[in-house]
């Protein structure tokens, strides 16, 4: 093998392992949150207070009050349902599918729950925390998110630019939820 063989070869080794290396599932894309709001049936059972706040300059985080007065049941279910719009006007949202199908509690606490709750609002916030299996025990007790900014762990790397909006809902023995706003927009590297 000549050298100009080896030097070739060796170059286009070396540029894959700087390819891969910065294409390691980073996430491509950022967002800003521009409205949540929260719903309760019944606030005696159950209080939802929401907002977005600025933390600084360009800079947006989610804040909530979750007053839980009742023991999720088994027939508990959650449901989440998402929609994009590229241009944000409330004709052009379409149905997309990042949604959490409707399933028991306990279903959503070991999956969506575990695998993206936790990671992105535990760090600001009291929710339960908990590892293996769910135990089915909820407290009741009031929750609270202060400014959190989530780091997106369990998303999709790459997601298109537009405005989504995000209708999270949990049924009985009380009907409550929240309709969050974002807009996604591609990561300046």
């Amino acid at each position: 093998m000549s050298s100009y063989s080896l030097l070739l070869i060796t170059g286009g080794i070396l540029l894959f392992i700087l390819i891969a290396g910065n294409c390691s599932a980073k996430r491509m894309w950022d967002y800003e949150p521009l409205s949540i709001n929260g719903y309760s049936s019944d606030e005696s059972k159950l209080k939802l207070v929401t907002k977005v706040e600025r933390v600084a300059r360009g800079e947006f985080a989610l804040g909530a009050t979750l007053d839980f007065k009742y023991p999720p049941q088994s027939d508990t279910v959650v449901e989440a349902v998402a929609h994009r719009s590229s241009s944000g006007a409330e004709s052009d949202y379409k149905l997309i599918p990042f949604n959490v199908p409707k399933q028991p509690w306990t279903d959503f606490m070991n999956t969506h729950y575990k695998n993206v709750v936790m990671p992105n609002l535990g760090k600001c916030s009291n929710l339960i925390q908990f590892d293996g299996q769910f135990d089915g025990v909820w407290p009741q007790k009031v929750y609270k998110l202060d400014k959190c900014v989530t780091n997106c762990d369990g998303f999709p790397e790459i997601i298109p630019e537009g405005f989504y909006r995000i209708n999270f809902t949990v049924r009985n023995p009380v009907e409550w939820g929240f309709v969050l706003v974002v807009k996604v927009f591609t990561k300046l590297m």
